[in-house]
């Protein structure tokens, strides 16, 4: 039996681990990508924290420009190299955040410390998120670099389970060159969602190869405490990630509540930290009167609140369905539809099958929203989730099965 085969055997058939320990203090790499909003950065943070406490001894560094990681507990063992922030300014398009007129300089500046950082910790294991080359391939002279080291990495790209439109997304992984960097330098490709509601190999059209090497993960568990009984008014959350598009659904909302009476609802908005400053005044403003309406800016420990909460109205995150299919959550969501239609595909996936109820964004209104509101309200707690949860113990195994094949 080649090591390949003895290895995969230590691994039994439903993914728990079997007695031969992999290196006791492997060294992670993982890179965020971090164009908009929060959703990879706090990806990035959850899988360096599991795997932190899945290897006490390990070292684990996270590579992003994300312009709120300072803002996120970092585990133990984590550490962070800071690169230059880009905006996405269409599907495939980015540039500078805040280095305007120097999109070529902030490119090569974050290629070199990509490339310098990689081979310079030399890690057992390079976790990227998202795209195969980085924003604007930016990662290419890194995994060719790295390949040349004396025990290169194994590598591995994690996708969430939703990306765009499947016509959209197949035709951009071509021309990308994101299948042929799949198959010149991943070893695997994890899909942190479920086949039974998004079939990315299928949609996208995954050539064979990149086929072969990809595995549903499941959906990211989140940590969910009980949820608290409270006397008095429903309480309802009101939350859109980032916040950097976060103004129609939260205007609609308080354009909503200002026809109902006041104290029916007890109401926090979450405006997100990337909401412009400007339109986040003009929205306390609308509830400034209001005794009953709570505004936080940025809230670091968000399924504290989704516990807290008897409904939520959100966009569709990957991050956030997560979270809120952790906590057994009563949601309508409201997602985005551009400039990719991933949250709109994603919701529709959802709602069809039970687990939340969703505004279209072509028929949101003020009314629809509070009408849905209180729709939820009258209805029956929904059954607990039957949707794939695993996807933690999933990366665990496979984590395990790839340091072991390389320390063999």
């Amino acid at each position: 039996m080649d090591v390949m085969r003895s290895a995969a055997a230590r691994v039994s058939d439903s993914g728990h681990l079997n007695a031969h320990p992999s290196p006791a203090h492997p060294k992670i790499l993982l890179y965020s990508h971090d164009t908009f909003g929060l959703g990879n950065i706090r990806r990035t943070l959850l899988l360096a924290d599991y795997l932190g406490a899945t290897y006490p001894r390990s070292a684990i560094l996270v590579l992003t420009g994300s312009p709120m990681i300072h803002a996120f507990r970092i585990p133990p063992r984590v550490d962070y190299v800071k690169l230059p922030c880009v905006n996405r300014i269409r599907a495939d398009e980015y540039e500078p955040r805040f280095l305007a007129d120097c999109g070529e300089e902030v490119r090569c500046t974050r290629s070199a410390i990509i490339e310098r950082t990689a081979t310079a910790f030399a890690p057992d294991l390079f976790i990227v998120d998202k795209r195969a080359g980085g924003i604007d391939n930016e990662l290419v002279p890194a995994l060719e670099a790295m390949r040349r080291l004396a025990t290169p990495p194994r590598v591995v790209l994690g996708l969430r389970d939703i990306l765009d439109a499947p016509d959209v997304t197949g035709r951009s992984l071509r021309a990308n060159g994101s299948f042929d960097l799949i198959e010149r330098f991943y070893d695997e490709v994890w899909i942190y969602g479920s086949r039974d509601v998004f079939d990315a190999v299928a949609e996208y059209n995954f050539p064979p190869a990149v086929a072969a090497r990809s595995h549903f993960c499941g959906y990211l568990r989140r940590h969910a405490a009980p949820r608290t009984a409270h006397g008095g008014s429903p309480r309802i959350l009101v939350t859109a990630g980032g916040g950097g598009d976060a103004a129609v659904l939260v205007l609609s909302y308080l354009r909503g509540l200002a026809q109902v009476p006041e104290g029916e609802f007890q109401t926090v908005v979450v405006l997100g930290p990337q909401l412009d400053p400007e339109t986040a005044d003009g929205l306390r403003r609308l509830g400034a009167h209001r005794g009953d309406v709570e505004y936080v800016e940025f809230e670091s420990n968000m399924p504290r609140r989704y516990e807290e909460a008897d409904v939520v109205l959100s966009m569709a995150g990957y991050n956030t369905v997560c979270e809120l299919l952790s906590a057994g959550a009563r949601a309508v969501l409201v997602p985005r539809a551009e400039p990719v239609q991933e949250q709109l595909i994603r919701a529709r996936r959802l709602a069809a099958r039970g687990y939340f109820r969703m505004v279209e964004p072509s028929t949101l209104t003020p009314e629809r929203l509070i009408d849905e509101a209180r729709a939820v309200l009258a209805s029956p707690p929904s059954p607990a989730s039957r949707i794939d949860m695993e996807g933690l113990m999933r990366v665990r195994s496979r984590v395990h099965r790839l340091l072991e094949v390389r320390e063999s």
